[in-house]
């Protein structure tokens, strides 16, 4: 089994409708090529975990750099796995509300990713790089 995390940015901030979209084709997409993961998008940026076959995770990931609503899309780890570190995880996501956005449930929502990122012990290199991403990125100030 393999795995591999990458940074990118979004082309344009996406909306809560557009991002459940992309999530809604890549859960359906992901299932049947037995890929798991986790996404985070964050001020306008993705970080994600792939894992699953070699070969069908390296399609995804070529496809994805070649979408066009990513740019500066950046592998930073691969590993040879034997274990998934998300086996039950078509790909997480914390939707927010576009109108109404809500201080109180993202701090929270950060909080429990830094929590979560605490309590997981990571198996390989790939997913501690994955982990020290999401907490760097969520920890950046707003612009």
């Amino acid at each position: 089994m393999y795995t591999l995390t990458y940074e990118s940015t979004a082309v344009k901030t996406l909306t809560s409708a557009e991002m459940e979209s992309l999530l809604d084709k890549a859960r359906t997409h992901n299932k049947s090529k037995n890929i798991t993961g986790c996404l985070i998008y964050y001020k306008g940026k993705f970080v994600q975990l792939l894992e699953g076959d070699k070969k069908k995770v390296q399609e995804l990931y070529d496809r994805i750099v070649e979408d066009p609503r990513h740019k500066k899309v950046t592998l930073f780890s691969e590993d040879e796995i034997a274990n998934r570190t998300f086996p039950n995880w078509g790909m997480a996501y914390y939707p927010m509300d576009d109108e109404h956005p809500n201080k109180y449930e993202l701090e929270q929502f950060k909080r429990n990713l830094i929590l979560l990122s605490d309590l997981v012990e990571p198996t390989n290199l790939t997913a501690k790089h994955f982990w020290i991403k999401i907490k760097t990125m969520i920890a950046e100030p707003p612009k």
